[in-house]
C-alpha cells in the first residue's frame, strides 16, 4: 500500500517535521510504502478557478509546476495524509494551496450524497484521507472545526473513509505515536 504525507508546514518548523517522522514510521511499520512532500520547498502555484483543469485538460491544470506531483502522489495513494499547523481551525497556506489543486481530480459534473450536491468522481479510486492538525496547546473549538474541515474535504474528495485529530507541539513523540495508530485504526486500512 501507499501512502503520501503532504505537510503543509512552514520552512525550519522543526516541531512538525518531527512528528512528519513520526507518522512516516508509524506508516512504514503498519505496512505502507511512505512518500513525504514538503510542500514549503515545492513551487505551487494559486489554483486560478479557470476550470481549465475539467473542460479544456481535464485532469490536468494548466499551470506546470510542482502541484502536478502533489496530484499524481495523491491519486496514486492508498492513504493521504493531511499535516498542518492549524490555523484558525483550517489549514496552513501551504496545504491549502496544494489541496485547491487538487480539484482536477473531480469531475465538473454533480451527484447527490446523503441529499447533498457534490462533484461526481472523476477516477475509480480514490485514497483514504487522514487530517493532523498540529496546535501550540489545546483548543477544542479549533480542534471541531478542523476535524470538520477535513471531514468535509474528505466528502468532497471521494475519499472511501477519513479521520481527523490534533496534536500537541510539545505533546511526547509516543503520545504522538498513540494518536496516529488511533487514526489508523479509524479509517481501517491497516491489517
Amino acid at each position: 500500500m501507499k501512502a503520501v504525507i503532504l505537510n503543509g508546514a512552514e520552512k525550519d518548523d522543526r516541531d512538525i517535521d518531527n512528528i512528519s517522522t513520526i507518522i512516516s514510521s508509524e506508516l512504514s511499520d503498519s505496512g505502507f510504502e511512505v512518500q513525504s512532500l514538503d510542500l514549503h520547498e515545492m513551487k505551487i502555484a494559486y489554483c486560478l478557478g479557470c476550470f481549465e483543469c475539467w473542460t479544456k485538460t481535464p485532469g490536468e491544470c494548466r499551470h506546470n509546476d510542482d502541484a502536478r506531483e502533489v496530484v499524481r502522489q495523491f491519486i496514486q495513494s492508498d492513504l493521504s495524509v493531511l499535516l498542518t499547523p492549524v490555523t484558525f481551525g483550517g489549514y496552513s497556506s501551504n496545504l491549502k494551496k496544494g489541496l485547491d489543486r487538487i480539484i482536477c481530480l473531480i469531475s465538473p459534473f454533480f451527484m447527490q450524497i446523503n441529499g447533498e450536491t457534490h462533484h461526481k468522481k472523476r477516477y475509480d479510486s480514490y485514497p483514504h484521507i487522514i487530517g493532523i492538525g498540529v496546535l501550540p496547546e489545546e483548543d477544542k473549538e479549533s480542534e471541531r472545526i478542523f476535524t470538520t474541515l477535513v471531514s468535509r474535504n474528505a466528502l468532497n474528495a471521494h475519499a472511501p473513509s477519513h479521520s481527523a485529530g490534533v496534536v500537541l507541539r510539545n505533546q511526547e513523540s509516543e503520545t504522538i505515536r498513540e494518536n496516529i495508530r488511533s487514526l489508523l485504526d479509524e479509517i481501517g486500512v491497516v491489517q
